[in-house]
């Protein structure tokens, strides 16, 4: 079954520059990023910045992904080894996050013969 989530991730204080460092470099290697996808089984991956009223910023990640996909966390490649020490640096993991799991998805035809 395919997972579609959103998902709120709290960024740091004082690590704004590196997180927005962090969307960059997965935007300059896109190439190699989209290549790292396939293990994972994700078909899609978005990025939202929040800058929240209550002084922090907040990355929304939108995806949507099948089952039995490799985890990043066991990945070899260049990239997400890069990305998991941005994550570790800038996401701040003492908060909860928030999950939104998807109830429906309206795809229109032409997308369903990918």
């Amino acid at each position: 079954m395919t997972k579609v989530e959103l998902t709120r991730f709290r960024i740091k204080k004082g690590k704004e520059e590196k997180a927005q460092e962090w969307m960059d470099f997965l935007s300059d290697h896109h190439t190699d990023t989209v290549a790292t996808m396939a293990g994972e089984k994700m078909y899609v991956e978005s990025v939202f910045k929040e800058k929240n009223p209550d002084g922090y910023t907040y990355f929304y990640w939108y995806s949507v992904q099948g089952e039995g996909g490799n985890a990043v966390e066991e990945s070899e490649s260049y990239i997400d080894k890069k990305h998991l020490e941005y994550w570790d640096e800038c996401i701040d993991m003492g908060i909860s996050q928030l999950i939104w799991n998807c109830k429906r998805v309206w795809l229109h035809r032409l997308l369903k013969k990918l």
